[in-house]
């Protein structure tokens, strides 16, 4: 087969970072940061494919042999997903297949990119077996790596950007590249390979489909901007544009966005496929009503049927659009409650946040008929017992149409993960460690109390919450019988915890 310039790939983890969970119940999202950079390379005239191994279900030996198949000059894994827990969670499967790869082929080249390779960069390169990591959001390094006449040579890599790399027995890295300027990002980040994706083989989770009868597929998922104005402390979201990273950071949050006529080529792109399931991945997409609601008009104009989900901070919540998005097909918006006490939440999070009437922030959201997805963090730095069981009862009164239950974890990207360096905490010692969801899990103890309690009070709310009969005589009302029946399948699968002696 002749040679590619780049073949991007994400690996398949899923069974390691989810469990049992991964058969049914966890999403299979399409790799954005995948897409978005291979339409990038092929815009700039080189060549280019996407495997991906998980929407595949490609085993280890199997995603090896189908990467070397495409005879790729660079393989670039990338480490990013649609929470802010992905990227260090999904490393695991990473490190798998670049073993396996050298294992089979040694002198193929890998680069590794995402947020955590870029927060951890010479962590990274000293232990994986890895070429190459790209620091930033890439594509100003992967222009020079394409362009670069050998990637053996350690003074032509010195002339690409973001990169670190190996001279000798030494780690070189050279300066960090500027993100993309807002006004460039029609050119340099130019939509979706949307062509280069199995489309057909993605899923929506499970609460998503609730609003559409249940039908997890077709599923799509897109970034109508990159980035966050907030700094909140146990959220990495920022590292991958040069926030918090350990060495070479570019130091302050990132937030950029498409213009409304350019996005909505997207939209056309997925309404073309006849795709209802839409996840809006921005970290902030309810942020500034001039750019949430052009697109949310457009949507409306066009007459499409969408079943979308999207993000919002309490604060950023504006009543008046909410007819709006509800009209453009927003069924669902995920609100960052985090902790029902107030200086639990002051702790960790950051910027204007004043105190909101939460609950009444939630039915007005509820009554413009919107489900809400309620985002709670169990185990911040000021969190004990009792302010826990603050947040469950906070969690329960809500009765959001669908919650989720996080242990506070030291993300690498976050300000928790650099404090706890300072201070010395013991850290996950493992890429699943970081996973909600897998057998790893390893929280971080808060001011109060100790990881393991942690967890145990996370996976007992969740227990909790979700077979709780006012919570599932919600779910029958409004969504039917067999949603109902669906939460109660998922109830069944017990997750298994080492740090809990399973």
């Amino acid at each position: 087969m002749k040679q590619i310039d780049i073949l991007y790939v994400n690996p398949n983890g899923a069974n390691i970072i989810y469990q049992e969970l991964a058969n049914d119940y966890s999403a299979i999202e399409p790799p954005i940061w995948a897409a978005l950079l291979a339409q990038h390379t092929r815009s700039k005239g080189f060549t280019t494919a996407i495997l991906d191994c998980e929407a595949e279900r490609l085993n280890l030996v199997d995603s090896a042999n189908k990467v070397l198949s495409f005879n790729p000059r660079l393989i670039v894994m990338i480490s990013m997903g649609q929470q802010p827990s992905a990227s260090s969670q999904n490393m695991s499967g990473l490190s798998r297949l670049a073993r396996k790869l050298k294992d089979i082929c040694p002198e193929c080249k890998i680069a590794f990119m995402g947020a955590h390779p870029s927060t951890l960069c010479r962590e990274t390169l000293m232990k994986e077996k890895c070429d190459f990591v790209i620091q930033g959001e890439g594509t100003k390094t992967l222009d020079a790596l394409c362009l670069c006449p050998d990637l053996d040579d350690p003074n032509e890599l010195d002339k690409v950007p973001s990169l670190w790399f190996r001279k000798g027995i030494f780690i070189r890295f050279t300066p960090f590249a500027e993100p993309i300027a807002q006004s460039d990002l029609p050119t340099e980040l130019p939509g979706m390979a949307w062509d280069l994706l199995p489309m057909e083989k993605y899923r929506t989770a499970n609460w998503h489909a609730l609003s559409n009868n249940n039908e997890k597929q077709p599923f799509a998922s897109l970034y109508t901007s990159l980035g966050c104005v907030y700094s909140c402390k146990f959220c990495m979201i920022n590292a991958n544009f040069g926030n918090n990273n350990v060495e070479n950071a570019k130091g302050k949050p990132s937030f950029r966005y498409w213009d409304t006529d350019f996005i909505m080529t997207q939209f056309d792109e997925i309404a073309k496929r006849g795709i209802r399931n839409v996840k809006l991945a921005d970290e902030m997409m309810i942020l500034y009503p001039e750019h949430y609601s052009s697109i949310f008009r457009k949507i409306v104009e066009r007459g499409y049927d969408f079943n979308i989900w999207c993000y919002s901070r309490l604060n950023t919540i504006d009543e008046g659009y909410l007819p709006l998005m509800r009209q453009a097909g927003v069924s669902w918006v995920a609100l960052g409650i985090e902790a029902a006490d107030a200086n639990v939440r002051k702790n960790v999070i950051k910027g204007n946040f004043k105190d909101v009437k939460i609950v009444e922030v939630v039915r007005k959201i509820q009554d413009a008929g919107i489900n809400v997805i309620g985002n709670f963090i169990f185990g911040l730095p000021e969190d004990n017992l009792e302010t826990m069981q603050a947040t469950l009862d906070l969690a329960t009164e809500l009765n959001c149409e669908f919650s989720n239950f996080y242990s506070a974890i030291c993300y690498p990207g976050s300000t928790l993960y650099l404090e706890g360096l300072q201070d010395k905490i013991e850290m996950p010692d493992s890429y699943e460690a970081y996973s909600q969801h897998s057998y790893e899990c390893f929280p971080m103890h808060t001011n109060f109390i100790s990881n393991k309690e942690v967890l145990a009070f996370r996976d007992k709310a969740f227990m909790l919450y979700f077979t709780n009969e006012k919570y599932l005589k919600m779910v029958e009302a409004k969504f039917g019988i067999k949603a109902r029946e669906e939460i109660e399948k998922m109830t069944k699968t017990k997750l298994k915890r080492k740090l809990l002696g399973d």
